[in-house]
């Protein structure tokens, strides 16, 4: 599956917006992919993920478990974990940062994959790698469906994207006038009140 297919799949549930958004990461962006509209399809998800599978075992190999961090990135962890044949598990924020909870363990020496959805700069892929290796877990590399870094992102380990784009993104104090007049949306979850 190439970029423009995936892109074809967001773009066929409606999740390819434009507009004025602010990104988990704090950015602003003119593009948002919207990655919940295309998982509300199960046949959309096994497409992109099985696809995902597959290049994650070209490159790297075949994981021993699939750690996604929660919440958006479970429905794809999930989906590449079934199609690799693998466990999938997530981590979750408890005061702040990533930690596995709800008795989910990782073996010493695991080969593990961390899947996520859409990247912007990977803080959520560094994040997640710390209670994988406080476990002894061994990462292989960081996998997602769109790295819209164009490339970019330092995830600090080898990534594996299903597509590549290279979407603008700005600093709070770096938006430029166009997009400063559009009303922000904030449509992501990483900052929602519990």
């Amino acid at each position: 599956m190439n970029t423009e297919q995936v892109l074809d799949e967001f773009r066929g549930a409606g999740a390819l917006r434009q507009g004025h958004f602010i990104l988990a990461s704090g950015r602003h962006s003119p593009m948002f992919l919207q990655k919940n509209l295309v998982f509300q399809f199960p046949e959309r998800t096994e497409r992109l993920c099985r696809a995902l599978a597959e290049k994650i075992v070209a490159q790297v190999g075949k994981p021993d478990v699939i750690v996604a961090p929660a919440v958006g990135a479970i429905i794809p962890g999930y989906e590449v974990a079934r199609a690799l044949g693998a466990p999938s598990i997530y981590v979750e924020r408890e005061d702040g940062k990533f930690r596995l909870r709800r008795a989910f363990k990782i073996a010493p020496g695991a080969k593990v994959v961390v899947v996520e959805d859409v990247i912007t700069t990977g803080g959520s892929f560094r994040e997640a790698v710390e209670p994988i290796q406080e476990a002894g877990g061994e990462v292989l590399c960081c996998a997602c469906i769109v790295d819209r870094s164009g490339g970019k992102a330092d995830v600090g380990w080898p990534l594996v994207a299903l597509a590549t784009i290279d979407v603008p993104s700005y600093a709070p104090d770096e938006i430029p006038p166009e997009l400063a007049a559009i009303p922000a949306e904030e449509p992501g979850s990483k900052r929602l009140k519990g």
